[in-house]
């Protein structure tokens, strides 16, 4: 990789010196809804007491996982990996370790200049609101260097702090932004979503029998626009691929077909995926889903985008999870 150093101009700004001296590393954003890949842009506002920066590194937190830091011309990129506390899926494929660190090295970024240093990863595992601390270090030279590694604990105000780390608050998925990001994001408590005009509801998937490999899943999709809209495909880390079928009586026999176009979803009118109609199948399921279970899904329509979901797993006998399931 080459390393293109930049003279650094001695612009007699002192301004840069002074009024910058005590602005924090932080994040471009700083929150994220779990289980959302998320890119966090660190800016780093100025070098170590008038000195640039040559190195930058970031502690990764658990339960920021699948890190891929993002080259920068000029600096070279080491990866530090290390065991996870917990175990995370990938796309159905368990995980327990991965990058816990990464460090932008050889770098010139003189104090009068602000850059940042991108990493995206997978924001996974919580269940509540959590504040993650991603804690930073600042390299200038050998002999120089500025921390940003204080948490603020229970209760206390992390502005009170001298050098805080960078934060990013993760969110639950009820309480994103429906516009943010991928569109809306279901809440498996209730299984509901809005994304635009569109409200899904009565998500639900059958709990499966051991060795078995194909799951139905259940929703209601009310279209509330003006304009019809198509349930185009469904993905799902749980399955190797996830298909839209209908049953019909044709001639006194029940007869399941793969609808290769997805399901209509006529302007003003509500469609239900529902045992006996149209429904979801799981196909090549990893791991038989379990009664009390959730089975994460993205759907994705033909004109309102993406929305993450999060489908409760009911009774083997009923498929819908209690509760689940509304009418409107």
């Amino acid at each position: 990789m080459t390393k293109t150093r930049i003279a650094s101009l001695s612009l007699g700004i002192s301004l840069a010196a002074t009024g910058f001296a005590h602005a924090h590393a932080t994040f471009e954003t700083d929150t994220a809804p779990v289980e959302t890949t998320f890119k966090a842009v660190l800016q780093v506002p100025h070098g170590c007491d008038g000195k640039p920066t040559t190195e930058v590194q970031i502690r990764l937190p658990e339960g920021f996982v699948f890190a891929q830091p993002q080259p920068k011309a000029g600096w070279e990129i080491e990866i530090i990996k290390g065991d996870y506390k917990k175990t995370y899926d990938n796309h159905g494929k368990k995980v327990s370790s991965g990058p816990v660190e990464i460090r932008w090295k050889g770098g010139n970024l003189p104090d009068e200049y602000y850059d940042t240093f991108v990493v995206r990863g997978k924001v996974s595992g919580f269940d509540k609101e959590t504040v993650l601390a991603f804690p930073t270090t600042q390299l200038c030279g050998t002999d120089s260097k500025v921390l940003w590694d204080e948490v603020a604990a229970d209760g206390q105000n992390a502005h009170d702090l001298k050098s805080p780390a960078p934060t990013v608050t993760v969110t639950m998925a009820e309480a994103a932004d429906p516009h943010a990001g991928h569109g809306g994001h279901m809440d498996a408590a209730n299984g509901s979503a809005k994304l635009g005009d569109l409200e899904i509801s009565g998500g639900s998937v059958k709990a499966m029998l051991p060795g078995a490999k194909v799951g139905g899943g259940f929703l209601t999709i009310r279209n509330g626009g003006a304009d019809e809209d198509r349930l185009v495909a469904v993905e799902s880390p749980a399955a190797a691929r996830v298909e839209i079928h209908e049953m019909k009586m044709e001639n006194d026999v029940m007869r399941m077909r793969k609808l290769e176009d997805g399901v209509a979803l006529p302007a003003g009118e509500t469609v239900e995926l529902k045992s006996g109609g149209l429904h979801l199948m799981f196909m090549d399921v990893k791991t038989p889903f379990k009664e009390g279970d959730s089975v994460p899904v993205t759907l994705e329509f033909e004109k309102a985008g993406k929305v993450d979901a999060v489908l409760p797993v009911g009774s083997a006998k009923g498929g819908e999870a209690t509760g689940g399931h509304s009418h409107h």
